[in-house]
């Protein structure tokens, strides 16, 4: 009887061992390519910006994130609006690196604008008036503007 027990309570810890070891996997891999969509995008500091544009040559902002995230091997719409339709909400005061952050002219209309959260207070986006630059999540001009965040 004492030998089934323990026969079962190894089968058991194997087997939990083995869905730990998948869920870490799939965790790792998120953060892996959201490691490197936040590398391709850093890499293109500096790029200026250019309405439509999705390669180095000119960035608009949903230009950058869909590149950036293609370079790290996931599929992003082309649109702020359409980005913002997957993915799982994440509040404010739980943004990761690689997080995609959405911003209106008012909180209530579509998203015209999107970032992407780099860590520390620090977001990576494309605008009109900078190209591809840094702003922080408590900017005057951008924070008023926030609708929400979407992990992908």
């Amino acid at each position: 009887m004492f030998k089934k027990f323990i026969a079962t309570l190894a089968m058991t810890a194997t087997l939990s061992i083995g869905f730990t070891a998948v869920g870490d996997t799939q965790q790792a891999e998120a953060a892996s390519y959201h490691t490197k969509a936040i590398s391709v995008a850093k890499s293109n500091l500096g790029v200026k910006y250019k309405w439509g544009g999705i390669t180095p040559s000119g960035f608009d902002c949903s230009g950058l994130l869909k590149y950036s995230f293609a370079k790290a091997g996931k599929t992003l719409p082309r649109t702020a609006r359409d980005m913002y339709t997957k993915g799982t909400r994440v509040s404010s005061s739980s943004l990761k690196p690689g997080d995609l952050l959405f911003y209106a002219p008012t909180k209530a209309s579509r998203p015209t604008h999107v970032a992407m959260y780099v860590g520390s207070g620090k977001v990576i986006n494309s605008s009109s008036s900078k190209g591809v630059s840094y702003f922080y999540t408590n900017n005057s001009y951008w924070k008023p503007k926030f609708l929400g965040a979407k992990r992908i």
